[in-house]
């Protein structure tokens, strides 16, 4: 019953920490309501057969998968090149549904090469530090606008939204320290739910969709059409993958050290498994037309904060998230979930990864070289976040999806920068 009750948590965190970014590739191609729903049916799909994949075959920890902030950049991109390099919006996905496979295929040489394992040896307590950090500070203004009901701009401050996701994060906080197991445990589901309950009250959740009239529906392979060749996608491919890499070589470390630390777990090393299961994953996210996905560094703060380890609520809220995409009635429910709510839940799990952070900076023997380094990335890192997406419009896709990414541009550069010193520094110790 525990492990039904945690999955269920794991189940709507999953959909609450997903749901966004279908919704809005959906909207900057212009879907309708059917084809969002549909789009956003095989996104999460994918993401369920995905963490499965992970849980039995690949890194064998409980990260959840969710859709790749990269490739929902390039999506974006991609988007406005409709009329000017693709004649139609199905041109330009049927383009990025073969994206996936470029990248599926390459996740699986790179595992198989062995490269994967010495990508590993960059992420230092000092990179790691960067890369928790610019997560951190890239969503928090994401967070604060969804629990002000600021969804783009132009909309103004919702006092009634602003205080019910204040009552959601005050509940968040208090069920989080609650000293009985059987509420701090579940946390993130009794604050879900009371949170709906509240906004309900309040009249602020959104009308449950019309769907289809079948009880149940499979998700649909290539859905834009079989496999294009496209080099300019097979380009950006490429240097995603890698970009993905280091996100998946992340949230790894990230949990590795939570479960070592926290829980006195010590996990296999089953990094080019994770690798292998990451590129399987994002074949099988371009046989349904779906979004790529990357493991995701937000779950070590709901495993910290739900204080469940375990694989086996992992295991079950990804069996359940694959079973409630097959019935569009159920996914219309959950897709009604206040906005506001999840981001006030979710905000309240990421406190909890400021420390880590810190702790991980904190495990650095090498403290001014690290600092150095964090001090690059960080201040680049946030810099770029400042710049206006639009000013690098006519920058080639990966070179723009990329520099207007501070957490990517922030993290590779300490990587250098730490990768220089170190280089440095050992060459003087032999000269």
């Amino acid at each position: 019953m525990k492990h039904l009750a945690g999955g269920i948590q794991w189940t709507i965190f999953l959909i609450a920490s997903s749901i966004a970014a279908p919704i809005a590739i959906a909207h900057v191609f212009g879907m309708d309501p059917i084809e969002t729903s549909l789009f956003m049916q095989r996104t999460i799909f994918v993401l369920g057969i995905g963490c499965l994949i992970q849980a039995f075959f690949g890194h064998r920890m409980p990260i959840n998968e969710g859709p790749a902030g990269l490739w929902w950049g390039i999506y974006v991109v991609y988007a406005g090149m409709v009329g000017i390099f693709y004649t139609t919006s199905t041109d330009a996905l049927q383009a990025l549904q073969s994206g996936m496979l470029y990248s599926g295929v390459l996740f699986i040489i790179l595992a198989a090469t062995g490269i994967i394992t010495k990508m590993k040896m960059l992420f230092t307590p000092a990179v790691t530090f960067t890369y928790l950090l610019l997560l951190i500070l890239q969503l928090s203004g994401t967070f604060i606008k969804g629990m002000m009901g600021v969804e783009e701009a132009g909309d103004y401050l919702d006092p009634v939204i602003l205080g019910g996701s204040f009552i959601v994060l005050l509940i968040t906080f208090i069920a989080m320290g609650n000293k009985r197991p059987t509420v701090s445990k579940y946390a993130v589901l009794i604050s879900i739910v009371l949170g709906w309950g509240l906004f309900l009250l309040l009249g602020k959740t959104p009308d449950v969709a019309k769907v289809s009239d079948q009880l149940i529906q499979l998700p649909k392979i290539f859905v834009y059409g079989t496999p294009v060749w496209d080099s300019g996608v097979l380009v950006t491919a490429v240097f995603i993958t890698l970009l993905l890499v280091a996100n998946m070589l992340a949230a790894i470390r990230v949990m590795e050290y939570l479960l070592k630390h926290s829980f006195d777990i010590t996990p296999p090393d089953r990094l080019r498994q994770g690798a292998f299961a990451s590129g399987f994953i994002h074949l099988i996210a371009g046989l349904f037309s779906a979004i790529g996905s990357v493991p995701i560094s937000g779950s070590a703060g709901f495993v910290g904060t739900t204080r469940m380890p375990s694989m086996r609520p992992f295991i079950v809220g990804s069996i359940l998230l694959v079973l409630i995409t097959l019935f569009p009635s159920v996914m219309a429910i959950f897709a009604a979930l206040p906005a506001p709510v999840a981001y006030a839940v979710t905000f309240a799990i990421f406190t909890k990864m400021v420390s880590m952070a810190f702790n991980e900076l904190d495990a650095d023997p090498e403290k001014d070289r690290a600092r150095q380094a964090v001090a690059f990335g960080l201040m680049v890192g946030v810099g770029t976040m400042f710049v206006p997406a639009e000013s690098l419009s006519q920058l080639p896709a990966i070179v723009a999806s990329t520099l207007s990414n501070g957490l990517i541009t922030g993290t590779i550069l300490a990587i250098l920068i730490e990768q220089y010193m170190i280089r440095r520094m050992n060459k003087r110790t032999y000269t």
